[in-house]
């Protein structure tokens, strides 16, 4: 049995090594790689049937398994139309309309949204033109805004400045003078500020 269990060990052993066998004084037969002078003969090598292991391949990754992240739309052109920059609006009553455009078209779900001096000045809507009145006399500044559906900003113009003349009250008497008839008719020419009618110098001497 000691001799079988030597067997498969020596063919374990890499084709390089040298195996011998002799019988020694008790008449046993011995195996070694160190043979001593005398009977030993050299035993054939036989090659095993070792193979060289493949390597693990790794497992597929499944696109489905991790959920693919979109980036964030890009509009390629966003811009304010009407009025110009830095354009002068004449309106006694205060009243512009705004119109923007946009490169390519607004996407389901988005909506625009105008800013005028950094605050909004209606609810976001799908309409990229947006009729204003009773602005201040002065100058002030439009911006146009496009949002997503969470009201995230995907895209937004620069602040355009433009500037509202409007008749002020000097300018409107300067234009038509309160006469005595307008007061209490005209708002600008209250009654209280109407001035007294001068008495006929005939009448002083009664």
């Amino acid at each position: 049995m000691k001799a079988w269990l030597l067997i498969a060990c020596f063919i374990a052993l890499p084709t390089s090594a040298q195996v011998f066998t002799y019988l020694d004084t008790q008449g046993n037969r011995v195996f070694t790689d160190q043979p001593k002078p005398g009977n030993a003969t050299r035993v054939p090598q036989v090659n095993s049937n070792r193979m060289a292991a493949n390597p693990t391949p790794a497992a597929p990754s499944n696109a489905e398994d991790s959920p693919e992240v979109q980036a964030p739309f890009h509009y390629d052109l966003l811009r304010i139309l009407v009025p110009e920059p830095d354009a002068t609006i004449r309106s006694n009553t205060g009243e512009i309309i705004v119109s923007a455009t946009n490169e390519p078209a607004l996407q389901p779900g988005h909506r625009y949204r105008l800013l005028l001096d950094g605050q909004p000045t209606a609810e976001p809507g799908l309409s990229p033109v947006f009729p204003l009145s009773n602005i201040d006399r002065g100058s002030h500044t439009l911006s146009v805004e496009i949002l997503d559906e969470q009201g995230r900003i995907i895209e937004r113009t620069a602040s355009q400045p433009f500037h509202m003349q409007r008749t002020s009250l000097a300018q409107k008497r300067k234009i038509k003078p309160c006469t005595l008839d307008d007061y209490g008719q005209r708002p600008e020419c209250p009654l209280n500020d109407k001035p007294a009618e001068e008495k006929n110098p005939f009448l002083r001497l009664f």
